[in-house]
């Protein structure tokens, strides 16, 4: 079997981000980027279902800062093949950044045919979990997020699916094969991997790189304006039954310009 894992990179939270001077991004000269947590789950369930069924694993990712550490990291955990898009726009929306890896997908040698396509369900500028389906979307293919485990059936030309709902509670789909999932998380935390053999892995390993070809889709959305969050000195807590504090909220934010 053939598993497709599709790596982001995201501003490392636990710096302070800025806001770049034109106001309209982030500030990248000193923002260090790291692999999405989720993608990492994704990658390892394809390395699960790897061992389990046997083939290839190959992560696909847009050119990014310290993508090339990730990408070797994946490489040592286990990848057969990774593969970097260059010359995409850095920070692209995610409903840009999905038409062109789906693209480059289905025109780079070898991506296709893949028995399943997995992908992070969110990342920190994706909370909406929106990129499984975009690419289900763009390469005409079946898709589900929230997944917790998958089990394959090659013979079946299906994988029963584990997805996760609200209120802890948990439902199980059958999805034809091939098909794009959005994992939550892994069945086993992601593995963790020496430096060592990351070194190793950059001396014997190889990053393929490929253009990327003009997005799918055009920018759907355009950021006016980017601002800090402004702290504010006190929280102010609305007394009284909820219709009333409800009333009081709705004047607030109406004296503000909000409503």
């Amino acid at each position: 079997m053939h598993f497709l894992v599709v790596f982001r990179m995201v501003p490392d939270v636990v710096e302070e981000l800025e806001v770049a001077p034109g106001g309209k991004s982030l500030e990248t000269e000193y923002l260090r980027m790291i692999a999405s947590e989720s993608d990492d789950h994704a990658l390892e369930e394809a390395l699960l279902l790897k061992e389990r069924h046997g083939g290839s694993v190959t992560v696909v990712a847009a050119d990014a800062p310290e993508l090339d550490d990730a990408l070797f990291s994946a490489l040592a955990k286990g990848a057969d093949r990774v593969v970097k898009i260059t010359g995409a726009e850095f920070g692209l929306s995610t409903s840009r950044m999905a038409g062109i890896v789906a693209a480059t997908i289905r025109h780079t040698p070898g991506l296709l045919p893949a028995d399943l396509i997995l992908t992070g369900t969110q990342a920190i500028d994706d909370l909406d979990g929106l990129i499984a389906p975009l690419l289900g979307f763009h390469l005409g293919l079946p898709s589900l997020g929230i997944v917790t485990s998958v089990e394959c059936q090659p013979a079946c030309g299906a994988a029963v699916v584990t997805r996760e709902f609200p209120d802890g509670v948990r439902g199980q789909f059958e999805i034809p094969l091939p098909a794009v999932l959005g994992v939550q998380a892994a069945e086993k935390p992601p593995r963790y991997v020496p430096v060592a053999k990351v070194r190793a892995a950059m001396k014997s390993g190889r990053i393929e790189e490929v253009p990327a070809p003009e997005p799918a889709v055009a920018p759907s959305l355009e950021i006016v304006r980017m601002s800090k969050p402004v702290p504010l000195s006190h929280a102010e807590m609305l007394e009284g039954d909820p219709e009333m504090a409800a009333a009081e909220l709705c004047k607030m934010l109406a004296g503000r310009g909000l409503l």
